[in-house]
């Protein structure tokens, strides 16, 4: 139904509708407005006075990692059910979108720590974003992380002016580039710290390698069209990748273990400090040895 103002003409928006005025209408426009711009006060002014979890006795304290990781969702949740009580935390598992998002999540204190990256990750993440204080607490485990091929059954197999994939971000390329290097495909210049590798300080390269830098899931998608690969184990038996096809995994170096990471600002807290100790439990070590859940994905950090 149209209602119709004399004293008003009748004008069109840009999606076709008719739209009719009434003088009236921006006092209680500006009333509505007044009255919501009260109200977001408010919550802001609820929101700044809100105590992070990590400062609150008995508060439900988050480890989140990025979403559709299984096995460090696995991880987590046995922490909660079976090591925090131990500590007098209560833990709760959640996934977010993104490194970034999760990041700022721990560092604000929304949630109270994650296990997605090792350090060299967390240092580009500080690079990017100064304005985060996270730190690393302690060392969880290592990724299973190695060589993948449908084509060959060894590294040895591997032809010359093979094409080789590595990750597209810079710390798990020089992860690779160091993987490639211990299984006697390339030699790194011994001046450069090998976390920090680039395809620039490859010193040898004996049969002619290329590379082709892809992200975590294009990677997998694309192992038939390659060579050969280097990247994480839980990534391709997410993808139904075979482990068969998995040519050389040694364990991760030290510099490579994935790290719960903390908001520095709570680091002494008595929730946080617990929490470390809880990830540092001896039976997280255990579990990580002996559960089908994270078996090959996720291995103890004492493995070498």
């Amino acid at each position: 139904m149209t209602i119709t103002d004399p004293e008003t003409k009748p004008e069109t928006d840009s999606h076709g509708f008719t739209i009719q005025k009434h003088k009236k209408w921006p006092w209680t426009l500006a009333a509505i407005a007044l009255a919501a711009a009260i109200t977001a006060g408010a919550i802001i002014g609820s929101n700044a006075d809100t105590q992070s979890p990590n400062t609150v006795a008995g508060a439900t304290l988050t480890v989140v990692t990025a979403e559709g990781n299984h096995a460090e969702q696995a991880l987590v949740n046995f922490v909660a059910e079976n090591v925090a009580p131990k500590y007098g935390i209560k833990v709760a598992f959640k996934g977010l979108a993104d490194s970034t998002t999760l990041n700022r999540a721990v560092s604000t204190g929304e949630v109270a720590g994650t296990i997605y990256q090792h350090k060299l990750w967390l240092s580009q993440v500080l690079e990017a974003n100064p304005d985060f204080k996270l730190a690393a607490a302690t060392p969880v485990f290592r990724w299973g992380f190695g060589i993948w091929s449908e084509k060959y059954k060894s590294v040895d197999e591997i032809p010359d002016g093979a094409t080789v994939s590595l990750y597209s971000d810079p710390a798990n390329e020089a992860q690779g580039l160091w993987l490639l290097e211990r299984a006697g495909l390339i030699k790194l210049d011994p001046s450069v710290d090998k976390w920090k590798a680039t395809q620039k300080d490859i010193a040898e390269n004996p049969k002619g390698i290329k590379f082709k830098l892809l992200d975590f899931a294009a990677q997998s998608r694309s192992l038939p069209d390659l060579d050969a690969a280097v990247g994480y184990t839980e990534y391709y038996v997410s993808a139904k990748v075979p482990l068969t096809q998995q040519i050389f995994a040694p364990a991760a170096p030290d510099e490579f273990a994935g790290q719960l990471t903390i908001g520095t600002e709570y680091a002494d807290s008595e929730n946080v400090k617990n929490l470390v100790a809880a990830f540092q439990d001896p039976a997280v070590q255990e579990f990580l040895r002996t559960d089908p859940s994270v078996k090959d994905l996720l291995i103890p950090i004492d493995a070498k």
